[in-house]
């Protein structure tokens, strides 16, 4: 299934219009790496809304807080790091539950025999685990 943001949809002149800049300054931004639309066969820029809202963080990162384009650059590179490392970990995290899962599926039939049945492993985040422990029971202050 593809993925609709994505989806090439805006010309460069709509993109312009739509965020108050120069058709130049996108231009400059992809010259400098920051955005890269996708091309038609005849080479117009065309942009998605992924491009359009990484648009808006370099915007908001320019216009807001000042930051200049290597600063951005620096930023932008920064922000995808963590953003893989984050998806590295859920994957890990994943594949660690699947794990804990298997081990306990295939040890039931010993825990069933066992003088003394292990509690289910369950992993959760650290912050649902606080919200469970320390929550308050409905009508208590």
């Amino acid at each position: 299934m593809k993925d609709r943001r994505k989806e090439p949809l805006y010309m460069i002149g709509t993109v312009a219009k739509m965020y108050n800049i120069h058709p130049q300054t996108l231009r400059l931004y992809e010259k400098e790496g920051l955005l890269v639309p996708s091309r038609t066969k005849g080479k117009t820029r065309m942009y998605s809304e992924e491009d359009l809202e990484r648009l808006e963080f370099i915007l908001f990162l320019t216009r807001e807080m000042g930051v200049n384009l290597a600063g951005v650059d620096a930023i932008l590179r920064m922000k995808q790091q963590f953003e893989d490392l984050q998806n590295q970990i859920q994957l890990l995290l994943t594949r660690l539950q699947e794990e804990i899962r298997e081990r306990y599926i295939n040890d039931l039939q010993g825990q069933q025999n066992a003088l003394v049945q292990l509690p289910k492993v369950e992993i959760m985040k650290i912050e649902e685990y606080i919200y469970r422990k320390y929550k308050k029971p409905k009508g208590e202050k």
